[in-house]
């Protein structure tokens, strides 16, 4: 009884079955994925690199972008490596403790990114309401506070899923609906009622997703208001314009996010290849936008990664 009872509530693997009805088109997906990909790792690296060795660029924006970078480089790639091995290699295995570790990643970070995104609308609300104060309310040390806070939430509110998930028995198919461990695609294979874990998954998320957007929606009102009392017309629009662009991604990660969540309340009836595709893109597009929005379109990184390309070249 007893190995027969550890095998049953630990299964050694579990199998991925990628996007249900495109199994046939898994190949020609997974190009522009990796495509994504790497944009996204070259991306965030490049963020990381430049605002390292320029020291003019140590303020808050440019520290809290380079937490969201590392929080893109995680994301992404505790995803996207073993769903290309999925679609071009047809590696459906995944060791039940690789698939749970790969769920905290990528729910944690999920959460970090959300946090990571509202403190960078505080940030601008700052720099463009408060102009004067911006180096005293947000200094160095505050900022490594709110960046740890904001870890330790992620890290703090999403431990306990495959703590959860360990403990419960799985007795049904081993097949994932899915293209990685998603935390709803995981608890359906348990052969006992799931009712509160679910619960408890889906409050967390709502929680943290729904304050979170409600005070980034809040910093971008001000900021817009702020915006348009500016004298010169010049000035409002190019502070419109960054701030434009940061909410376009912004509203890309959340639109997503919520799409995602709706779907595992009450959208039964939605086709699992749009659900899964959907929640892909909620894990691709961020890391890939987010150099481009906030770096290259950011004019102190910009001219930074052109000097140096020009000294290289000469």
């Amino acid at each position: 009884m007893g190995p027969a009872n550890k095998s049953q509530t630990s299964p050694d693997t579990f199998l991925l079955m990628g996007i249900p009805g495109l199994e046939h088109l898994h190949i020609w997906i997974g190009i522009p994925f990796c495509s994504m990909y790497m944009v996204a790792v070259v991306g965030n690296v490049s963020i990381l690199a430049v605002v390292r060795a320029e020291r003019s660029l140590h303020e808050p924006m440019f520290l809290f972008l380079c937490m969201l970078s590392v929080t893109d480089l995680v994301l992404s790639t505790s995803t996207l490596p073993r769903m290309l091995c999925l679609f071009w290699l047809g590696a459906r295995d995944i060791a039940f403790d690789a698939c749970l570790a790969q769920m905290f990643f990528i729910h944690s970070f999920t959460a970090m990114e959300s946090g990571f995104f509202l403190a960078m609308a505080f940030d601008r609300y700052v720099a463009i309401c408060h102009p004067l104060h911006h180096t005293t309310i947000l200094t160095h040390a505050r900022i490594a506070k709110m960046g740890a806070s904001v870890v330790l939430r992620g890290v703090a509110f999403f431990s306990p899923h495959p703590i959860l998930l360990r403990q419960l028995p799985y007795c049904r198919t081993r097949v994932i609906t899915h293209t990685y461990c998603e935390f709803m695609a995981v608890v359906k294979l348990a052969c006992v009622d799931t009712g509160a874990t679910k619960r408890y998954s889906l409050s967390v998320a709502s929680v943290i997703g729904s304050c979170d957007g409600f005070f980034i929606a809040v910093s971008y009102a001000l900021i817009l208001r702020a915006v348009f009392r500016l004298p010169p017309q010049e000035a409002s629009f190019k502070a419109l314009g960054t701030c434009g662009s940061h909410v376009c991604v912004i509203l890309v990660f959340y639109s997503t996010a919520v799409f995602t969540f709706l779907t595992h309340r009450f959208g039964h009836n939605v086709a699992p290849q749009i659900h899964i595709f959907i929640a892909n893109m909620y894990l691709l597009v961020p890391p890939f936008l987010n150099p481009i929005v906030y770096g290259i379109r950011t004019k102190k990184i910009r001219d930074h990664v052109l000097s140096s390309l020009k000294v290289k070249v000469t």
